[in-house]
């Protein structure tokens, strides 16, 4: 026990969120070359000339430069073994972010230290803030001209409502932004760029009070942050980690990732003050990390990472207990006994065979077409989590084969997608065919179906786009209410994949009008005892 205990205390298991273009993704290759997991930024260790992000590993997010797909980057740093799970940046791809979101146990939020805070990132706060994670912030790209930096920090606690506390303070900004200032050891950190940032950046250590930190800096840049340290000294509150692990204080760091200044201080501190893997609650039970036995949960699904393998790899969390290669447990949706052989740890595409993990650890499995997102693996047949959240489409369409000769080839690949989750789908009661309608959140995620249907399968697509502009699930206390139900013109009836009641509705008003004309029935953006989302929706 005292093993499993111990390597329970080293993992880190957090994801990265911000909007778009806020740095996300630069970041997150910034930790792996600070964290030795790769030897230059752009590329995995032993594939020196494959220069796109590790974490973007799909080839549609090559060619648009963002990320679309979630995916795990696991490695050992110091005496921890690091989580790391990229996320989508893109609005379109919230479904997938939320998932992950399951998965964590913290978060590194990243802020365009010129911007603010933005529409996508407040979302993705609300997320963290309603799972109780701890959030943890870098303003990025002080580089360029940044806001004030008080008025940064004010914004986090007005418009995110947490309280701020800062652990380094930026050095100018822009053209003058030379490092930053540790507030909790009192020492400066100069910085000096490499070439596309591709390296460490050299760092020299001087107290606040050293001339050589009066040379490197203009005058009155100087002046200006011993002034700011004086005020936050004197008028910010004191650092409490207890207030972090519960998520009312996030510590926030200054710095440039694509110079790779204050990147290194940001891992060590991170790492340093996030939790370990922490208990988690099914319905009146506490399941703990250490003492309970194996138990884990699906919360994504990604077939054809690797053109090598063209496999169906099911990510899931551990959430407690230890993991052995060839263990037998439960599937507690279906009450099979499983036989987990084919375990994999994960880095992007890439994966090497794992005999054993612990709860924190993020693992593959390989072979498993019966899982599904959302699904419990335990030791006790009874365990079940429900962490999984269930999201309002507001796009629909339908997806159809040009080619009768690819048909087998387009029914087969769509058939996967929709089992990873990559769109939604549904049924139109009354239909002369049985073709599904596909739903998403955002148009971009129809755009990867067909991306992947033609570069993984094989197969051409015609899409067409429905009329719809929102979805609700509908119950009643007996079928005859729902036969009676006033349904304005342009909507339809249809099932989800469980059989569930939904409606269709053409406008909002049309929305608004059944609500008022039928008060009986039970009118929800969310299936009937799903987990909610902060999404849009009546």
């Amino acid at each position: 026990m005292d093993k499993i205990e111990n390597e329970i205390l080293r993992r880190r298991t957090f994801a990265i969120i911000s909007h778009p273009d806020a740095g996300k993704t630069t970041l997150t290759e910034k930790f792996l070359l600070y964290g030795g997991a790769v030897h230059l930024a752009g590329s995995v260790t032993a594939r020196r000339n494959q220069q796109a992000t590790t974490s973007d590993w799909m080839e549609l997010e090559r060619q648009r430069g963002i990320s679309v797909s979630s995916t795990v980057l696991q490695f050992n740093y110091q005496d921890y073994v690091v989580n790391l799970l990229d996320t989508p940046g893109h609005k379109d791809f919230s479904e997938d972010t939320y998932r992950v979101l399951t998965a964590v146990d913290a978060a590194v939020m990243v802020i365009d230290a010129g911007k603010g805070i933005q529409t996508q990132t407040r979302k993705l706060f609300e997320v963290c803030r309603q799972r109780g994670i701890p959030i943890f912030t870098f303003m990025n790209k002080l580089d360029r001209p940044a806001k004030d930096r008080l008025a940064l920090l004010d914004e986090l606690e007005s418009v995110l409502g947490i309280h701020a506390y800062p652990i380094n303070w930026p050095l100018g900004d822009g053209q003058e932004f030379r490092g930053v200032f540790d507030r909790q050891t009192k020492q400066v950190h100069f910085f000096e760029r490499v070439v596309a940032g591709a390296y460490r950046a050299p760092v020299s250590v001087h107290d606040l009070s050293d001339a050589a930190v009066r040379d490197k800096m203009a005058p009155d840049v100087y002046q200006h942050v011993v002034d700011e340290l004086g005020m936050l000294e004197g008028a910010g509150a004191g650092f409490d980690r207890a207030k972090v692990l519960s998520g009312e204080l996030t510590p926030v760091f200054f710095g440039s990732a694509v110079n790779n200044f204050g990147v290194q201080l940001l891992l060590d501190g991170f790492l340093n003050l996030a939790p370990a893997p922490q208990p988690r609650s099914i319905k009146e039970r506490v399941i703990d990390p250490a003492n309970d036995p194996f138990s884990g949960f699906v919360f994504k699904i990604q077939a054809n990472m690797d053109p090598r393998h063209r496999d169906r790899l099911a990510f899931i969390r551990i959430c407690s207990g230890r993991f052995e290669r060839d263990m037998t447990v439960t599937h507690t949706r279906t009450g099979k006994k499983v036989r987990l052989s084919s375990s994999h740890k994960l880095f992007g595409r890439d994966r090497d065979t794992v005999d054993e993990a612990y709860a924190g650890d993020v693992i593959g499995l390989v072979g498993h077409s019966e899982f599904r997102i959302g699904d419990t693996l335990a030791i006790e047949p009874s365990l079940a989590y429900d962490e999984i959240p269930q999201f309002t489409p507001e796009c629909f369409a339908w997806l159809n084969s040009p080619s009768t000769s690819q048909f087998k080839r387009f029914r087969e690949g769509l058939e996967q997608l929709l089992q990873e989750g990559v769109v939604q789908s549904f049924f139109l009661k009354d239909s002369a065919q049985r073709v599904p309608l596909l739903a998403a959140v955002g148009p971009l995620q129809f755009d990867v179906v067909q991306f992947r249907l033609k570069t993984e399968y094989g197969a051409d697509s015609r899409l067409e786009m429905g009329s719809w502009k929102a979805i609700r699930w509908i119950t009643a206390d007996s079928p005859e209410e729902l036969e009676k139900a006033i349904v304005p013109t342009g909507c339809r009836w249809a099932t989800d994949t469980q059989g569930r009641t939904t409606l269709l509705f053409s406008e909002e008003w049309t929305l608004e009008y059944f609500v008022q004309k039928n008060p009986r029935l039970t009118v929800s953006p969310f299936p009937p005892h799903a987990p909610k989302t902060t999404g849009s929706g009546k």
